[in-house]
């Protein structure tokens, strides 16, 4: 089975989705799924002296311009496992540029973690929250001469629009590789 191509994204998708943890909230190691084999590997260990905000991984069946799959934060207490599947919900979508490309990232709860998930939109996340979340990005590859820019956080019906559209997307990548 392959995480990407065989995990369903789920029924509710995109209110409700699938989420592949690839790093554990805390981390400053940089895992991420191997495309041709479907296992996670180390890309890196971050050279910036940061961690991981929140348990940060792939949405199942979706496709963006930067050849990957969707990118999704999934707030919660606990750091999870790399592999392991979620319920997640979108609250919102945080516009970012790296290396002047494109690189979105959707925010979302665990569903199945009650402190977070009440959480329906960024708005309602403590203003120091969508800070950290910021600030990560924006510094995580400093030490790597490379450049990241968050331009703005963005609601829950935007999140879900990107994520149909990274879903259509995925569509026309699996019918032209066939």
């Amino acid at each position: 089975m392959h995480p990407w191509h065989d995990v369903h994204i789920g029924a509710e998708a995109p209110a409700i989705f699938t989420a592949v943890i690839e790093v554990p909230m805390g981390s400053n190691v940089k895992y991420e799924l191997d495309k041709a084999s479907g296992l996670i590997k180390v890309d890196r260990i971050l050279f910036s002296s940061v961690h991981y905000p929140a348990n940060y991984g792939f949405i199942p069946q979706t496709y963006c311009d930067d050849n990957d799959p969707l990118d999704v934060l999934v707030l919660g207490q606990e750091p999870l496992v790399p592999l392991c599947l979620l319920r997640a919900k979108p609250i919102g979508l945080m516009k970012m540029i790296d290396q002047g490309e494109m690189d979105d990232k959707i925010i979302a709860v665990h569903l199945d973690d009650a402190e977070f998930a009440h959480y329906n939109a960024v708005s309602e996340l403590p203003p120091h929250r969508l800070r950290q979340l910021k600030r990560f990005f924006e510094e995580y590859k400093a030490l790597e001469n490379k450049t990241v820019t968050v331009e703005t956080f963005l609601g829950p019906y935007e999140a879900m629009a990107a994520l149909a559209e990274a879903r259509e997307h995925y569509a026309r990548f699996c019918k032209e590789k066939s």
